[in-house]
C-alpha cells in the first residue's frame, strides 16, 4: 500500500499527535516517514503609510529562531519514530504558503501519502485564518489522511 508517508509538523501538540498516528500507520504498513516543518520567509515588520522598517528582528535572528523551533519539533517526531522502529528522515523548508511547502516536499521526497492533523477550524475562523489542511487536500496528488 503506502511505502513513504509525509508527516507535516508545526510544533503544536496536535501536529505531534497527528505525526505519531502517521508513525503508527507507517509501522503497520512497514513504510518509512519523512517529517517536514515549513518556515515562512522573513518579512520585515513595517508600520504606517510610509512603511518604516522597525528593526525588531534581523533576518539572521529570524532564521536562527525559526530553525531552532523547527529542529525541536522535528526531533520530537524523530524520537517517536525511533521508539516505534520506523525509518524517519526530517527536513525543514521555506515557503510563502505552508501548504505549498508541504506539497513540494512530498513530491521531492517521493512520498505516496501525507498524514497530518487538522486544528479543526471551521466556520468563520476557518475562512479568516485559512486551513492548511484544506489546501493540502485540495491540491495534493497523493492521498491525505487527516487526523483530529
Amino acid at each position: 500500500m503506502f511505502k513513504h508517508i509525509l508527516l507535516p509538523i508545526d510544533g503544536s501538540p496536535l501536529a505531534l499527535k497527528g505525526a505519531k498516528a502517521g508513525i503508527r500507520l507507517a509501522k503497520a504498513l512497514r513504510a518509512r516517514v519523512t517529517a517536514v516543518y515549513v518556515i515562512p520567509p522573513f518579512m520585515p515588520v513595517a508600520y504606517g503609510d510610509a512603511a518604516v522598517y522597525v528593526p525588531a528582528l534581523s533576518p539572521v535572528e529570524y532564521r536562527k529562531a525559526t530553525e531552532k523551533g523547527a529542529r525541536k519539533a522535528l526531533a520530537a517526531v524523530e524520537a517517536a519514530a525511533k521508539t516505534a522502529r520506523v525509518r524517519c528522515k526530517s527536513r525543514f523548508v521555506t515557503a510563502v504558503q505552508v501548504y505549498d511547502g508541504i506539497l513540494r516536499t512530498a513530491r521531492a521526497a517521493k512520498c505516496d501519502a501525507i498524514a497530518m492533523a487538522s486544528h479543526g477550524r471551521g466556520g468563520l475562523a476557518g475562512v479568516l485564518l485559512g486551513s492548511e489542511t484544506t489546501r493540502v487536500l485540495a491540491h495534493s496528488k497523493v492521498p491525505v489522511l487527516v487526523l483530529r
